[in-house]
């Protein structure tokens, strides 16, 4: 069974889903238990009975009752956004050290103490920025699948300021390992971001000036956008991812993290069904 069929708990941003997958989703047993359910004429949506098992709908927004009672809904999925600092790891153990390593590197659980939540997609260790967390699969699977080419921002900082064909090849797509990445969205941002001070300072060369790119991509290949400034001559310093969608970083500080708003759980629901 693949993170995206798992029903552990009640998506806010999936729109109408099986029926099914629903009821197991709030507890009522395995999927064969909850065809019975459905099949049984206990379930009603919107007020009128429904039978059919391949039945659709939203938890949060059609009236679903059980034999008569509201469905509960305190099995719903969990969302938060975190600054992930520099030098943390994108996950909640590190793999080095549960094999041998003597030294434990920082990780995810040293800033976020909360249960069931995990990365949808992730960012290198030397990378910073927003993450997703979240106990919904069914999210993951669309914001980390490259079928679904939903835009993620980065602000990053590079030695030198690129000339005009630096910048089209960017925005053209530069070839990686043998591929050539997807179109992408490449500005110069007219000044340094605010940002806060990474925890390990940038390299500065006094001859060697350095400037700040805003890069919008749709696909996820592995530190991409490493790779495609360094293709066009452009080492990157430093890089922050600032948007996932329609979730911003915003006054988050590093190692900070907050539930996502309804604002933008409506957003995000916007964007995976639109």
């Amino acid at each position: 069974m693949g993170q995206e069929d798992k029903p552990d708990c009640l998506s806010r941003v999936a729109g109408r889903q099986s029926l099914i997958r629903v009821l197991a989703a709030a507890g009522y047993g395995s999927r064969q238990t909850c065809a019975g359910i459905v099949r049984g004429g206990r379930v009603a949506v919107k007020g009128r009975t429904v039978r059919d098992v391949q039945a659709r709908a939203d938890p949060f927004r059609d009236d679903l009752t059980v034999d008569g009672q509201p469905l509960p809904l305190d099995a719903a999925c969990r969302y938060l956004v975190l600054y992930k600092p520099y030098d943390v790891l994108c996950s909640f153990t590190d793999p080095e050290f549960e094999r041998g390593a003597a030294e434990r590197r920082p990780s995810l659980a040293e800033y976020v103490k909360v249960s069931g939540v995990y990365p949808a997609g992730r960012l290198d260790l030397d990378s910073e920025g927003l993450l997703l967390l979240t106990s919904d699969g069914w999210l993951s699977h669309r914001l980390t699948h490259p079928r679904y080419e939903h835009p993620k921002e980065y602000w990053v900082q590079v030695e030198r300021t690129p000339d005009a064909e630096a910048l089209a090849a960017l925005r053209q797509g530069v070839v990686v390992k043998g591929r050539r990445t997807a179109p992408a969205q490449v500005e110069l941002l007219g000044a340094p971001p605010e940002l806060p001070p990474r925890s390990q300072p940038i390299r500065y060369r006094k001859t060697v000036p350095t400037c700040w790119l805003s890069i919008v991509l749709t696909e996820g290949r592995k530190r991409q956008v490493r790779r495609m400034t360094a293709a066009v001559g452009h080492p990157t310093l430093r890089l922050v991812r600032v948007r996932i969608g329609p979730l911003a970083l915003g006054n988050l500080q590093p190692g900070q993290w907050r539930d996502l708003s309804a604002g933008e759980l409506s957003a995000l629901r916007h964007m995976l069904r639109g």
